[in-house]
């Protein structure tokens, strides 16, 4: 009885959510309006639910904000030639809050900052064959040094693990 009160205790500890306020102590600061200004460029990698890398790609983010308002164009492009393109509008709601929208992006979201990172999960809906499917995105992004943030992706579907994303976004000019 011991053994499984001990093992349900620690799926529970496993199961429970982080929250980015984990990292408010820590520097440098991330703050949207000054990191996403300007011309950034990214590269990562996409896994597979196993961890195999089954794609490589590269991005280039043009970043701008009008008062409140934050658009970044990003134009991706990968291995194997193809082409993709995501524009996110950010909106500050507080201090650490700000809303998130794209055009494949299910319904908008927040993100949540505090410290050097951010917190994001949002629906994105992904073309699969001749249709569409909705994957859940949880991601991670921490700022490592005033020109450097790196961004973790978990993916899921109906709950279960289907891959993840991996990425540093850079400024082009520092």
């Amino acid at each position: 009885m011991k053994l499984l009160l001990l093992f349900c205790t620690f799926f529970m500890l496993g199961c429970s959510q982080m929250h980015v306020s984990v990292y408010k102590e820590n520097t440098p600061k991330l703050i949207l309006e000054e990191f996403f200004k300007g011309q950034l460029s990214a590269s990562g990698i996409l896994k597979d639910r196993k961890g195999l890398v089954t794609r490589y790609f590269n991005v280039d983010i043009q970043a701008s904000w009008e008062g409140k308002v934050g658009t970044l164009v990003e134009d991706f492009v990968f291995d194997d030639g193809e082409k993709q393109q995501r524009i996110w509008t950010l909106t500050k709601i507080s201090e650490s809050k700000y809303e998130a929208s794209a055009a494949d992006v299910k319904r908008k979201t927040i993100i949540d900052v505090a410290g050097n990172s951010m917190f994001m999960k949002y629906v994105l809906i992904v073309p699969y064959k001749d249709s569409t499917i909705d994957i859940t995105i949880d991601d991670r992004m921490y700022l490592v040094n005033e020109h450097t943030l790196i961004n973790e992706s978990n993916m899921t579907k109906f709950g279960f693990n289907v891959g993840e994303i991996n990425l540093v976004i850079q400024h082009v000019n520092h």
